[in-house]
């Protein structure tokens, strides 16, 4: 039991701090909690990630975030000095990141530093290809949309277009086996928008989820080329095998499929390891556990 604090008295005065402080750095207290960083290595940083994100925003983006620019020649400069800025700051977190789960607890070794090196290039070289994709994403937002009036407000406004960029970038590191970072970014975008999708799920060109509040896309999924989801969507799993030891079995495939042109309106919830054939339509509020051809019209019976 700690110590009353007797009237007058503040938390200094009677030597409570200081119980409250040994209790906090009991071993048994602390075992689960405390992760201790080396001096001088480098740590993941939410708030470095954070930073990343912005200037990769700009990088994508120019002119809807970041300093605006006038023509191709500045932009060039300005493009150039960005990627500058993002490719050192994405490979300190990425050494980071392999350190968190490496051998030497914590401690990045030469391997990681080299593989974080790498990812950070590979990454880097990537950076066209999730711009195109986006730009899609932004044309299908549009196009999708009859209260959008440009590609440009579903840019600025629209919270599917930012969870769907984070997306595209968590998802390039996820591929390429970066620890920790991929998630961390997804759950930046989740609670930016309230849109929650997995960096491991796949997802084709010209995807648009439209509100998109409540959206949740699980692991596993993968999400053909122009697809259309509404608020409240869940792509779920449906059950959670475990192994003999009663722990969960980690890597199988356990969320639904999406063939390309599926439209699933708001709060339907999609379980399990099913299909949705090319081209079929969900109505709202549908549960769903079983494969649905394609061209199909499912509603609420």
């Amino acid at each position: 039991m700690f110590k009353k604090i007797s009237p007058g008295q503040n938390i200094e005065q009677n030597g409570l701090l200081d119980e409250i402080t040994n209790a906090l750095c009991m071993p048994d207290s602390l075992n689960t909690v405390w992760r201790n960083i080396p001096p001088n290595t480098a740590s993941l940083s939410v708030d470095a990630l954070a930073e990343i994100m912005q200037r990769l925003k700009a990088a994508i983006f120019p002119g809807y975030f970041g300093k605006p620019t006038t023509n191709i020649d500045s932009m060039r400069y300005h493009l150039a000095a960005k990627l500058d800025s993002i490719s050192p700051l994405l490979r300190q977190q990425l050494v980071a990141g392999l350190g968190f789960g490496c051998a030497g607890e914590g401690l990045p070794c030469m391997n990681c530093e080299v593989e974080g090196n790498n990812k950070a290039l590979d990454f880097m070289k990537k950076l066209p290809d999730i711009r195109h994709l986006l730009a899609l994403d932004a044309k299908a937002a549009y196009e999708g949309d009859p209260a959008a009036r440009s590609v440009g407000e579903t840019i600025f406004c629209y919270p599917s277009i930012i969870a769907i960029l984070y997306h595209r970038i968590a998802h390039a590191l996820y591929e390429l086996d970066a620890p920790m970072i991929p998630r961390i970014i997804s759950e930046m975008a989740h609670s930016q928008t309230g849109i929650d999708i997995h960096p491991g799920a796949s997802i084709g060109k010209e995807f648009f989820i439209d509100h998109g509040t409540g959206v949740v896309i699980g692991e596993t999924c993968i999400i053909g080329h122009k697809c259309r989801l509404y608020q409240g969507v869940t792509l779920g799993a449906l059950s959670f095998p475990k192994n003999t030891d009663g722990s969960l079995t980690k890597g199988i495939d356990r969320h639904p499929v999406l063939e390309d042109n599926v439209t699933v309106y708001a709060g339907t919830t999609i379980l399990g390891r099913v299909t949705i054939g090319k081209g079929a339509v969900i109505g709202g509020n549908v549960w769903l556990t079983e494969d649905v051809p394609a061209g199909a019209r499912i509603s609420q019976k």
